[in-house]
């Protein structure tokens, strides 16, 4: 059975259509219906039951510019202003998001993309605190550590949403209900509707029928292609197909296939992904709605890791955590097996995140020795207990040598402070270059961790003022079509720095949301 758009009743016909119904997604919806769209229509192929996309899945954190404590505490619900005052936080400039961006893609990111990314990253905050009433929260348990009595927070990052990605979605149903804008679930897009050089519209599959739905605007907002095992393969490799998905489990690269269909130009980083420290007891296909960003596994700074020859392979204290996470899961993948053991002592097992390393979260291997916890490793995939326990006596021996030269340097886990396994009688091949403390205190613990991918970074070429997606064959904007969240490609490149791909889910779904609505005013 197919419904014909030209003979379709009116209610087939809506001012803007989004594909997807998660964070970016249902800000480009809301956008669109603020700037004057009537009818504003948001489809998803998941079940209502997985609402929200990959944004369910986050912590909730956005990366922002901002001016300090001060200038936030307006739009965060966990800081009264007294308490603010316990508070050491630096300003967090455009500069400094601009240049994070760019040095962990090795300036490859588009500068263009970047700058809008970047400079709408504060509005857009304020504009899901006031207009989606998200509960933001200062990051506290995930981006600050208490030293000497005071709260301080590093690596830039400092809002996250009460309740993570579930609160984040859950302010945006809300808020579209209000709003009046309507959601269908269980309807897969399959193609674009695109006539006289624009967009007319998308073909949908809604009860076992194929329906034609008119729109002078359609939002791709239905994320990438990490879902997809044989599109892994092909533009990531191989190994990927033993990566296991974070997420939603319906990011299959539709959005993709369908604007590649009509024209439409790819860019970015296609070998590319973010990809975590992840429990190795996750489901390999899809995230847990319950547990949800608990699987991460982000205490590898405050440790080691080794992969299951017993050898380390990153420099754990290379950057702080956000800077490197989301390329660390890569790292776990290239190992034997696709899998690595994080390993610490109880002088900084406390430290850990209980809703990331709490016994009813994760498998805790936990004795009294090294040797004890190299055995016992055996029966978890480690193959060679002896490398392992010769690394870190090595590993310790260099921390010590380090600590001789340089007694006067502190332990801080709120900067890089410095302390590592490279002095100038004892250095290691791989080097710890911050917070190396020796493992040398009992019980020692461990965790067994694989490779999450959360998503792809390659996708459509947009103009960043607009969102609109560009032309493989023109480079001007196909007109009528749109792109927010992690279809955006030309953003990230290799790694990520934390909390961007939420805030430039906002910035995009806002801009796209407003030129829709400009589309539909001259229609």
């Amino acid at each position: 059975m197919s419904v014909d758009p030209t003979t379709a009743p009116q209610a087939l016909h809506y001012d803007c259509i989004v594909v997807g119904s998660g964070h970016a997604g249902s800000c480009a919806a809301l956008s669109a219906r603020d700037a004057g769209c009537a009818r504003v229509l948001i489809i998803d192929k998941c079940p209502p039951e997985w609402a929200g996309g990959n944004g369910y899945f986050t912590a909730g954190a956005h990366r922002t510019t901002h001016g300090g404590v001060q200038d936030l505490l307006p739009i965060v619900q966990n800081v009264s202003p007294e308490a603010a005052e316990n508070i050491d936080m630096d300003p967090y400039t455009a500069d400094d998001f601009t240049r994070d961006i760019m040095r962990l893609g090795n300036g490859r990111s588009d500068p263009q993309v970047v700058k809008a990314v970047v400079d709408d990253s504060r509005g857009a905050v304020q504009w899901l605190a006031e207009r989606v009433g998200v509960p933001f929260i200062l990051s506290f348990n995930r981006q600050a550590y208490l030293v000497n009595d005071r709260q301080v927070f590093w690596g830039g990052l400092v809002l996250s949403v009460e309740d993570g990605g579930k609160g984040l979605i859950a302010a945006h149903r809300a808020a579209l209900s209000v709003a009046g804008v309507e959601t269908w679930f269980n309807t897969p897009a399959s193609e674009l509707h695109f006539e006289n050089g624009a967009i007319a519209g998308v073909i949908v599959e809604k009860d076992g029928a194929i329906v034609h739905l008119r729109s002078p605007a359609v939002v791709l907002a239905c994320g990438g292609f990490e879902a997809n095992k044989a599109l892994r393969d092909k533009y990531l490799g191989s190994d990927w197909q033993r990566a296991k998905v974070r997420g939603t489990p319906y990011n299959t690269g539709d959005g993709l296939s369908m604007a590649q269909r009509i024209g439409a130009r790819l860019t970015g980083d296609f070998a590319g992904c973010h990809s975590t420290c992840w429990d190795a007891n996750a489901h390999a296909d899809r995230g847990d709605r319950v547990l949800s960003n608990q699987f991460t596994k982000s205490g590898y700074p405050l440790g080691l890791m080794l992969n299951a020859r017993g050898a380390r392979f990153v420099d754990e204290g290379e950057d702080f955590r956000n800077y490197t996470y989301a390329k660390f899961g890569r790292a776990i993948l290239a190992q034997p097996g696709g899998v690595a053991f994080q390993v610490w002592d109880s002088t900084v097992a406390g430290w850990l995140r209980k809703e990331e390393y709490a016994d009813d979260v994760v498998e805790r291997i936990v004795a009294d020795s090294v040797e004890e916890l190299a055995e016992k490793l055996r029966a978890k995939g480690l193959e060679d207990s002896e490398t392992f326990v010769q690394t870190i006596v090595q590993y310790n021996s260099a921390v010590r040598a380090f600590r001789a030269e340089q007694p006067d340097k502190i332990w801080d886990p709120a900067v890089k402070d410095g302390l590592s396994t490279q002095s100038s009688s004892l250095k290691l091949e791989l080097p710890k270059s911050n917070w190396a403390l020796p493992l040398e205190k009992p019980p020692f613990l461990a965790v067994k961790v694989s490779c999450g991918i959360t998503f792809t970074f390659g996708g459509l070429a947009i103009d960043p003022e607009t969102a609109a997606v560009l032309s493989e064959s023109s480079g001007k904007p196909i007109q009528g079509l749109f792109c927010a969240g992690e279809l955006v490609g030309g953003l990230f490149y290799g790694n990520y720095p934390g909390g961007s791909g939420l805030t430039g889910g906002a910035v995009f779904g806002r801009k796209a949301g407003q030129a829709a609505a400009k589309l539909t005013a001259v229609a």
